[in-house]
């Protein structure tokens, strides 16, 4: 069994190889080299190092890949008659090579034993010309590999072994299924050497080159990380369509007024959909209520009040003001200073508009989620118990007081008795951390499914409404309450 060391030329002047790479070289019982077109060949002929090359195999085989293959079996075949073979590969061994990478697969299965010595590649060099820095990711491909690319490249990328117009040209067209046309790429070329190129050119031109030759390399700078944009220019452009004349005449004739009820309708919809933990339900849903934000949108730059754009702007405006500890130069702790913060810049925006501690909070809300707010702020300035024991005792003293209301025969004031229980069972919930709104929310639809389950009953059975029991309803009440669990 010969001996197989494998080292690297470097990317072309002599002083980038390494003094353990130079004593193989002129050491060696037997040279070969990939390729002799490669400056250091130059220099190591004018210095009387004997060598071969497998420049003959390029014109024999039918594809690269039969070369790569033919070269590294004769390697190994020379390995295994005994000699003691130096194999020099342009650049490093172990970047870009595939010679390498076969003979390395082929040698464990066939057991011969390879050393391959470290060398520089033109990476190095071209580090320093581009004044990269490859810990912010690079990818190294050659050009024979493109098909290989990932569609979601997030590196720089280097394309080697762009050798003439055609691979340049196939090499472009690879590039543009993932990059701009107009892309700016760098050429670089003979890295190193007196008449180094580097030129900075559009994707589009790559093809166009004066000069291409075997130590030509593409740069492709990594895409800018941005923040995907979404256009809500159709939607926005569907919706004057229908407003205009000669468009629908439905959408024509609405106003604000008209639409509240349809964005409230949207809103509970878009929670239904939260309810049921439903993805695509909750995506059409989100869809419909931004819809109605168009159209409001719509009718207001129609008056002539504001626009959809003014909408995105000022929402976009009061998060970045709202949320300093994010975009700007203040520090938080937790989250409930988060809040505290929020507040404070809210009660400063608002200046003198609002002129008690209970304003900002909408007349329309649902009475649960209204009482919640105004219980909320109330407590920020202090009103409010200190623990949980006073709201058990509240509740018991409203479900008194309505009883007496009861016993009284007064409706008006057992109205209100009744609305002070809910009002101080939202209390209680705002003590227990839960939304008293989603709460009751929850029930209905958990009453609904099991409401249904009894009407799927009796249809089942052929029974009729009026001939059932209450209890015997209740065991078709109790049985769907066991099925859920």
């Amino acid at each position: 069994m010969g001996e197989l060391i494998i080292v690297g030329l470097g990317p072309g002047p002599l002083g980038l190889l390494t003094l353990e790479t130079w004593d193989k070289l002129t050491t060696a019982e037997t040279l070969l080299l990939r390729t002799a077109r490669h400056p250091t060949a130059d220099e190591l002929k004018q210095r009387g190092v004997q060598f071969g090359s497998y420049d003959a195999v390029y014109d024999e085989q039918p594809t690269f890949e039969a070369v790569y293959e033919f070269i590294a079996k004769d390697c190994l075949r020379q390995v295994q008659a005994g000699k003691k073979i130096v194999y020099a590969v342009p650049g490093s061994p172990l970047v870009a090579e595939k010679t390498v990478t076969l003979i390395r697969a082929m040698a464990d299965d066939m057991q011969v034993p390879v050393t391959i010595l470290p060398g520089m590649s033109f990476i190095e060099v071209l580090y320093v010309r581009l004044g990269i820095d490859p810990i912010d990711g690079l990818t190294i491909l050659d050009s024979s590999d493109l098909a290989e690319l990932p569609a979601e490249i997030n590196t720089a990328l280097v394309v080697t072994q762009v050798y003439n117009r055609q691979v340049a040209s196939d090499t472009k067209l690879a590039l543009m299924e993932l990059y701009p046309d107009d892309f700016l790429v760098t050429m670089v070329r003979n890295l190193g050497l007196p008449d180094e190129e580097i030129r900075q050119l559009p994707l589009y031109e790559l093809d166009r080159l004066p000069q291409i030759d075997h130590l030509t390399s593409v740069f492709v700078p990594a895409k800018p990380v941005q923040t995907q944009r979404f256009d809500l220019g159709p939607i926005i452009d569907v919706m004057a369509r229908l407003r205009s004349p000669g468009g629908c005449v439905w959408d024509i004739e609405q106003t604000h007024e008209s639409l509240r009820r349809y964005f409230v309708e949207e809103v509970y919809e878009v929670l239904e959909a939260i309810d049921l933990g439903e993805s695509d339900k909750l995506c059409e849903e989100l869809g419909d209520l931004l819809l109605q934000i168009v159209f409001h949108a719509r009718v207001a730059e129609e008056c002539g009040e504001f626009s959809m754009q003014d909408v995105v702007d000022g929402v976009t405006a009061k998060m970045l003001r709202r949320h300093p500890h994010v975009f700007g130069d203040i520090t938080v702790r937790d989250a409930g200073e988060v809040v505290l913060n929020w507040e404070q810049i809210k009660r400063q925006e608002k200046g003198n508009e609002r002129t008690s501690v209970l304003d900002g909070v909408p007349k329309d809300l649902p009475s649960l989620m209204k009482a919640y707010k105004l219980q909320a702020k109330a407590a920020k300035v202090g009103f409010d118990w200190d623990n949980i024991g006073p709201v058990w005792e509240k509740i018991e003293e409203e479900i008194t007081e309505l009883k007496e209301a009861m016993q009284a025969g007064n409706i008006k004031a057992m109205e209100g008795e009744l609305g002070d229980i809910l009002f101080a069972i939202v209390n209680l919930a705002r003590f227990l951390n839960i939304d008293a709104e989603i709460a009751l929310n929850v029930t209905n639809q958990k009453f609904k499914r099991r409401f249904t389950h009894i009407e799927d009953k009796v249809r089942e059975k052929g029974l009729k409404w009026a001939n059932l029991t209450l209890a015997e309803l209740d065991e078709f009440w109790d049985e769907a309450k066991v099925l859920k669990k």
